[in-house]
């Protein structure tokens, strides 16, 4: 059975890194587009980042990131583990929220479209705060 369990999130002063993890189980991720996404009451879940599928070679960049968050963190694989891991760097109040990981059985370049992913992490709280 796959499961996406994530990790990693906890409380942060504005400036702050955190290192999420999402641990999948039950599959090989390589073959997934793995994606990152945040939810923030009251708000729309917003995809923050995303990596393609390892299963293919493309041309393009297999990694994407939100506006949100471009330039301030890295998406990348550990196959070893079976984990894909979002280091966040010059964390910002406005980066509070759930983050979820999810998985994408499509074997294309990764896209933030939340209706694309099959299965989902039960996610991790990750608060920026002074």
């Amino acid at each position: 059975q796959l499961q996406l369990v994530e990790s990693g999130g906890g409380l942060v002063q504005p400036g702050g890194s955190l290192r999420l993890s999402c641990a999948v189980f039950g599959i090989n991720p390589d073959y997934y587009n793995i994606g990152w996404f945040r939810q923030v009451p009251g708000k729309e879940r917003e995809g923050v980042s995303c990596i393609s599928s390892s299963d293919h070679s493309f041309d393009d960049e297999n990694t994407y990131y939100a506006d949100s968050l471009k330039g301030r963190s890295t998406i990348s694989r550990d196959n070893a583990k079976n984990t894909v891991t979002l280091q966040m760097n010059n964390l910002k109040p406005e980066d509070t929220g759930v983050y979820y990981c999810a998985a994408d059985p499509r074997g294309t370049l990764c896209m933030l479209e939340g209706i694309l992913y099959e299965y989902w992490g039960q996610g991790t709280q990750v608060t920026v705060s002074s």
